[in-house]
């Protein structure tokens, strides 16, 4: 098949053949024609196979077809929609409207915070058809009154997964409230879990459901490897690997900003250039540090997860998993920069024993063991034991047992520091869930000061709870706090469950280091059932 075989125009067709393109990819042989028909469209595909073409060439196509339109005050009617989590997605999405649409007489425009705003209202007045937006800066200028959105007919969520499952759920339903009900809807992911299905099941209306390859499969064509190393050695192998590999151009994932920025600092002292990208950083230092890896004079580009989202280089060959993602999904997001488009490329992952969890979580999601290599020199001392490691005011996988609760991204609320993934091990995995301060019994909604609660509503129970893990397996005990018996999903006690703390608001104490821990302050399934009463059921 052919993209003259997609119904699309000349000028797109074009605009394709002249970034070298003739035949589409899988996601783009199914999504395209389902975008033309008008329909609603749930579409998930391997991160760089081409989502982001799925979308924009049959968008363009029918915005094109329609001609432009006007709003009250005469300007050009925002007609097309796109919401990214991150500036840097962003910017490519939108940069990917101006390539294909190059030849067509529509206008775009990219907004997203850390800029100016009077730029983006004088931009707005001149009138665009096709708005690109992280939800944060739209809902600025929507309050503001700078901005006409009732004329939106195509409304398209980029990386839906992370737009739902994360702490976007409040914008996302403000958004939707100044939509029109009579629209096109599109979410396109990388990942998708049976949850995000049924809550975008409710948000769309009797959408087709596209899915290219096994849900959270990672490419063929990137080579994965691990390296055990010793914990305090991760830096010295990563420097290793890069000189002796000569790498040239390599992404470098961390989990926190602040260790971002170290590794970066360390990597410039042994004479390696780097820099860090994460959300601390100015737009102006994320967009320079972004041009320089992407031009080749930049080293090494140290990102955490949600700053490294639209990061989409041609050809990059190397990917590090400085440290393992504690949301295993987060894996597959990370080491889909590489391999991009059919092109080759290599991930590594930097594995110390307090990560054997992580890795045992990661491997399970993508149902396939990645190679283990020691170098020597660098393996871990003898005698050295797994630690709690700790993201912030909560510590997970104490002792390299399963975790109870995910952590997610910095500065998001339900996966993010202080809030839990998954129900805690323990809690009641059937009916109502325990209520810490602040939260509602057996609605499991979220709630930033809420104790540790099960699965709530709806919401799955972590391994723990199903089967009755070693006690201390989920995060820690809090200072005076009374366990919450065990049960399975029949409502059974289970055999030696660990512990749910039911702790005050304030930090609780981890029973096995001493160190100051958030309990879990909501579950995934909690955040699904909230999102779910939040929006109401289908239009």
């Amino acid at each position: 098949m052919h993209f003259t075989d997609l119904g699309l125009g000349e000028p797109l067709l074009r605009a394709v053949r002249e970034q070298g393109y003739d035949t589409p990819t899988p996601i783009q042989q199914q999504a395209i024609p389902a975008v033309l028909k008008g329909g609603d469209l749930m579409a998930g595909a391997q991160t760089g196979t081409g989502k982001t073409a799925g979308f924009t060439l049959p968008m363009l196509h029918r915005l094109a077809a329609q001609g432009s339109k006007r709003d009250a005050r005469g300007r050009i009617a925002i007609r097309a929609l796109i919401l990214t989590p991150t500036r840097e997605l962003a910017a490519q999405v939108e940069e990917s409207v101006r390539t294909y649409g190059k030849y067509l007489p529509l206008t775009s425009m990219v907004m997203f915070g850390g800029v100016g705003m009077q730029p983006q209202v004088d931009r707005l007045k001149r009138g665009v058809d096709i708005l690109v937006a992280t939800p944060g800066r739209l809902l600025d200028h929507q309050q503001q009154g700078t901005l006409d959105l009732k004329h939106v007919e195509i409304f398209v969520l980029d990386e839906a997964d992370r737009m739902l499952d994360m702490g976007f759920i409040h914008d996302i339903k403000k958004v939707l409230a100044v939509l029109p009900a009579q629209k096109q809807s599109l979410l396109f992911s990388a990942t998708f879990s049976d949850e995000i299905k049924a809550l975008a099941d409710r948000l769309l209306n009797q959408p087709a459901l596209i899915e290219v390859a096994r849900r959270n499969a990672t490419a063929e064509t990137i080579a994965q490897k691990v390296h055990h190393v010793g914990r305090d050695r991760k830096k010295d192998l990563l420097a290793h690997l890069i000189k002796q590999g000569d790498w040239h151009q390599v992404l470098v994932f961390t989990r926190m900003k602040h260790g971002a920025n170290r590794l970066a600092e360390y990597l410039n002292d042994q004479g390696i250039s780097a820099m860090a990208i994460h959300g601390n950083k100015s737009q102006g230092a994320r967009t320079k540090a972004l041009a320089d890896f992407k031009s080749g004079d930049l080293q090494v580009l140290v990102a955490t997860d949600i700053a490294a989202r639209g990061i989409d280089i041609d050809q990059l060959p190397h990917v590090v998993n400085f440290e393992l993602p504690n949301v295993p999904e987060d894996y597959v997001h990370r080491i889909g920069r590489t391999g991009r488009a059919g092109a080759t490329g290599e991930a590594v992952s930097l594995v110390c024993l307090d990560e054997e969890i992580f890795l045992r979580d990661i491997e399970k999601l993508i149902k396939r063991s990645i190679p283990r290599e020691t170098l020597p020199g660098f393996e871990p001392p003898p005698g050295e034991k797994a630690e709690p490691i700790v993201l912030g005011r909560m510590t997970i996988g104490v002792g390299g047992t399963r975790r109870g609760g995910g952590g997610g991204h910095a500065g998001h609320a339900g996966r993010g520091q202080g809030g839990g993934g998954r129900a805690s091990a323990g809690g009641p995995a059937g009916g109502s869930s325990r209520s810490g301060p602040g939260q509602r019994s057996g609605a499991g909604a979220p709630h930033r000061g809420g104790a540790g609660a099960g699965a709530g509503g709806g919401g799955r129970s972590a391994p723990a709870a199903r089967s009755g893990s070693p006690a201390g397996s989920s995060y820690s005990h809090a200072a005076g706090g009374r366990p919450a018996p065990s049960t399975q999903s029949s409502g059974r006690p289970a055999a030696a469950a660990a512990p749910v703390a039911q702790a005050p608001r304030s930090a609780s104490v981890s029973a096995s280091t001493g160190a100051a821990a958030t309990p879990a302050a909501s579950t995934r399934g909690g955040m699904l059932a909230a999102a779910a009463r939040l929006f109401g059921g289908k239009r």
